[in-house]
């Protein structure tokens, strides 16, 4: 099955169908251009493949989600607070801050199972 994302003149996902592989094949290979044609057909609009299995444009489109052409990626909202950044090779919002705090605290959860392992 593949999937695909219809985009709205923001390029904002608006909705993620499953389509059927024998939609997409042209010789008996996969095309993404037959499988949009059958999108717009069916739906009409914009729209685009995604991967579950994150294939191709580095995230699996969801709603809300933003194609952007340049990177060739989906890229979900930014989470609210401070301290966001976008990892340019994944196109997934990092938190540096967030992510130390939760480094220190599994460190500490592995300091207690190591104090109260009994050989």
């Amino acid at each position: 099955m593949a999937h695909f994302a219809q985009l709205n003149e923001d390029n904002v996902v608006t909705q993620v169908i499953v389509v059927h592989n024998n939609e997409l094949l042209v010789d008996g290979v996969e095309q993404e251009a037959k499988g949009i044609a059958f999108c717009q057909r069916l739906l009409g609009g914009r729209w685009i493949q995604t991967s579950y299995n994150r294939n191709i444009r580095k995230n699996y489109a969801g709603i809300d989600f933003t194609y952007d052409a340049q990177r060739d990626a989906f890229i979900a909202p930014q989470p609210e607070g401070e301290g966001w950044l976008l990892d340019e090779a994944t196109c997934i919002w990092r938190n540096a801050a967030l992510e130390a705090e939760e480094a220190a605290r599994e460190a500490a959860r592995q300091q207690i199972d190591i104090g109260t392992t009994r050989v």
